[in-house]
């Protein structure tokens, strides 16, 4: 039995494409993760879309298909396709588990939420002919023994990070924004230290990155972590939350395991659209001390801002801009606010009637799809692109 896995592009996003020496970004973990947890029997290929191109006529039993909003227009045609060639279609991911319904247009069966717990079955039934519309486990599932990703399924040459890993899943805040807990629930759960350290061990490099949504989520267990990767001598990075800064001895183990840079999400530089967001625990204020703390502790900061929040105004990218310039951050992102499927910003702004573009392919964070409150459309979009120029 042949499953060929693809992940899709997205040709209209700049965080979509490949850099000129033809690489891709991080290695994704969710097809490797499927393909690890798919049965020996099976005869497994990982195509990405971004690096490789489709063949139609490939042999396949069944094609298995995930991507990120922005990349569900490529998805959908690529299921379409295949499908008229009569080979069995199945979607899951974030998009996919927020509008199940609108998948099943273009794809036989879907997978709503994590796959660990259903794939089994999904497979079971299709080779007895018995195959469901939708598959939904019942629980979470326990991080505990979790299938290694294989990577051997993809071209290292590929990607500009090929190893990547995770160590917990979820986030103990629940931002409106972000699509984290509407996929992976509430709770914050983490995986046997040991485990981590072992796949760690397994990699022909010292340098890797953690692709959890906040390393320091548990600071306990974030603790315990460091202190194991302190003799392997590696290099890594994660994203994390700014609340680090207030614990020296976090800070100093981050550091001192090999921790060369955190993702910081700041968002907004106003208490305001922080309370807003329900991310109120960011304190604005405090910013500049909390860089200062960890860029004295030798760790890099890539720091993420969203602008069209209700409290924006023109001002906003004057104002980050000379943010960034007085803390002197290492790097810097910007985001256009994107109402994602699945996430309390969606919701908000459907029901208040300001969600002017449905097309999938602008929700990458680089278009704006909404109606602000404290700026037109075109000075959104126009101060997105001048404070990337200007700050690069």
């Amino acid at each position: 039995m042949k499953l060929l896995l693809i992940l899709p592009k997205n040709e209209r996003s700049y965080w979509g494409q490949v850099s000129k020496s033809g690489k891709a970004g991080f290695v994704r973990l969710n097809l490797p993760t499927i393909a690890a947890i798919t049965p020996k029997e099976w005869d497994i290929e990982i195509l990405d879309a971004r690096v490789n191109p489709i063949d139609y006529n490939a042999n396949a039993d069944i094609v298995g298909i995930t991507g990120f909003t922005s990349e569900i227009p490529c998805a959908y045609e690529i299921a379409d396709n295949f499908r008229k060639k009569g080979v069995t279609v199945v979607m899951g991911g974030v998009h996919v588990s927020a509008m199940p319904d609108e998948a099943l247009k273009h794809a036989d069966a879907v997978v709503v939420g994590e796959a660990e717990l259903v794939w089994h079955k999904l497979l079971d039934d299709f080779k007895k002919g018995e195959l469901k519309p939708k598959y939904k486990a019942d629980r979470l599932c326990d991080m505990k023994n979790m299938a290694i990703p294989r990577r051997e399924l993809l071209s290292k040459k590929m990607y500009s990070g090929y190893y990547t890993l995770q160590a917990t899943r979820g986030c103990p805040f629940n931002c409106d924004y972000c699509a984290v807990t509407a996929f992976f629930g509430n709770e914050f759960r983490i995986r046997q230290v040991d485990e981590v350290v072992e796949e760690i061990k397994g990699f022909d490099s010292r340098e890797f990155f953690f692709m959890d949504d906040n390393i320091v989520g548990r600071p306990k267990y974030a603790k315990e972590l460091f202190r194991r990767l302190i003799p392997l001598n590696v290099i890594w990075g994660s994203q994390a939350s700014i609340t680090m800064a207030k614990n020296p001895e976090l800070l100093e183990l981050y550091a001192k395991s090999g921790g060369k840079y955190a993702f910081i999400g700041f968002e907004s530089l106003s208490q305001k659209n922080l309370e807003k967001m329900n991310k109120g625990w960011n304190s604005a204020d405090g910013y500049k001390e909390a860089i200062e703390r960890i860029h004295d502790a030798g760790i890099n900061i890539v720091g993420s801002f969203v602008f069209g929040l209700d409290e924006d105004d023109p001002s906003v990218f004057r104002n980050t801009f000379d943010f960034i310039m007085e803390t002197r951050l290492d790097a810097a992102q910007f985001h256009i606010l994107t109402p994602l499927p699945g996430t309390v910003t969606y919701r908000t702004l459907e029901k208040e009637g300001r969600i002017i573009d449905r097309d999938w392919g602008k929700y990458h964070t680089g278009e704006v799809v909404f109606q602000p409150k404290g700026m037109t459309v075109e000075q959104l979009q126009s101060g997105y692109y001048w404070i990337f120029r200007k700050t690069y």
